[in-house]
């Protein structure tokens, strides 16, 4: 398996380096000190995967991964060495832009539990390298690039007959690799005035889950408000709650944020199980499970509740999943409604609330 290791820092280059070269299944393909070296030699080297900075001269990590999904696709890993917000925004429109997962950049051999990191670096690295990614297309100006929709068969719900089916109660969200972006491109569809709380489990390095919730709030097109859940907080319609880092996420009795520090589900804290196993308990019927990009089964025990109590299961679909993992867990167990491309899951949420977009009142 063949790496590119980009990174304007030359002490930082040869961390990565040498954690790489650890691993007798990695070969480091090649070094580059900028964007714009990376440019040059991902469609030289042709490598399997590349590790990229995130602040680097000539071109930064977001420029340096658009061009690349454009002119020669390769999975990309964002390595950041700062969990600062401004630089978790430039890591989130690297990942809008194709790269596929973000992680913090490893410190030295001094550093508690190096050896530990370090394994978990490595597993990543070839974690993402088995992802297929697809060529992006070049946009006008001013714009990122964005994936050629592909043509899909979705199989219609009857339109709804009022406003607001009072049965459903809560929108519960879980998703993993490939998720930040995914996100943004669902919630821009979400209504201000939609009646229901919008809960999400979203796996990521610890450190980036605020950069990522302001990343969100701060993109104009996104109308609802967005933020991390607070313990006993009340939930309220038309607002996204996001679990917080190292805590499971969930709903409790009267409708209020639940948040634990129980043992880790799937190796997953927070976990979507958790979060869809509560609105199980607490909504019944009432219950919508959302499940979308990402690695692994997290998130099937939970929706295997919330189908046996009646709620409504939606999947996103396997040609607009980075990673058709989580989805296809749900799908293959038989608790999935409905299984839909990611540009139609509002329009299916809406659907299945009975929230009939045409009838809201203008503005």
């Amino acid at each position: 398996m063949r790496v590119l290791v980009v990174d304007d820092s030359n002490v930082a280059r040869q961390l990565i380096v040498g954690i790489l070269k650890s691993d007798p299944d990695i070969e480091v393909a090649g070094e580059a000190r900028d964007g714009e070296e990376a440019i040059r030699l991902a469609s030289k080297l042709r490598p399997d995967l590349i590790t990229m900075d995130v602040n680097m001269p000539k071109k930064d990590g977001f420029e340096a991964t658009l061009e690349i999904m454009i002119e020669c696709p390769t999975p990309i890993l964002i390595v950041s060495s700062s969990r600062v917000v401004a630089e978790v925004s430039t890591a989130m429109k690297a990942m809008q832009a194709g790269a596929l997962w973000v992680v913090l950049k490893p410190s030295g051999p001094a550093q508690p539990n190096y050896d530990k990191l370090s394994r978990e670096f490595l597993a990543m690295v070839k974690a993402m390298a088995e992802v297929k990614v697809v060529r992006h297309r070049r946009r006008m100006p001013g714009k990122t690039s964005s994936v050629e929709p592909a043509a899909h068969q979705v199989t219609p719900l009857p339109r709804p007959s009022s406003r607001v089916d009072s049965s459903a109660k809560i929108v519960a969200i879980g998703i993993s690799t490939g998720g930040p972006p995914a996100l943004q491109s669902l919630l821009k569809q979400i209504p201000k005035d939609f009646p229901l709380p919008i809960l999400v489990v979203q796996h990521i390095s610890d450190g980036f889950m605020t950069g990522l919730v302001k990343w969100l709030n701060d993109d104009p097109e996104i109308a609802v408000l967005v933020k991390v859940a607070v313990a006993d907080e009340t939930l309220r319609p038309g607002t996204v709650y996001f679990g917080p880092e190292g805590q499971h996420f969930g709903v409790g009795r009267r409708g209020k944020v639940l948040l634990s520090n129980a043992a880790d589900i799937n190796n997953f804290r927070p976990s979507a199980t958790f979060l869809f196993q509560s609105v199980a308990e607490e909504y019944g019927a009432g219950a919508i499970g959302v499940i979308m990009t990402g690695m692994g089964s997290d998130g099937l025990q939970g929706l295997k509740a919330i189908h046996a109590v009646g709620g409504k299961v939606i999947a996103q679909d396997c040609t607009s999943c980075v990673v058709y993992g989580m989805p296809r867990a749900a799908v293959e167990a038989g608790v999935v409604d409905a299984v839909v491309p990611l540009n139609s899951i509002a329009e299916q949420i809406f659907r299945m609330v009975g929230y009939d977009v045409s009838l809201r009142p203008e503005k």
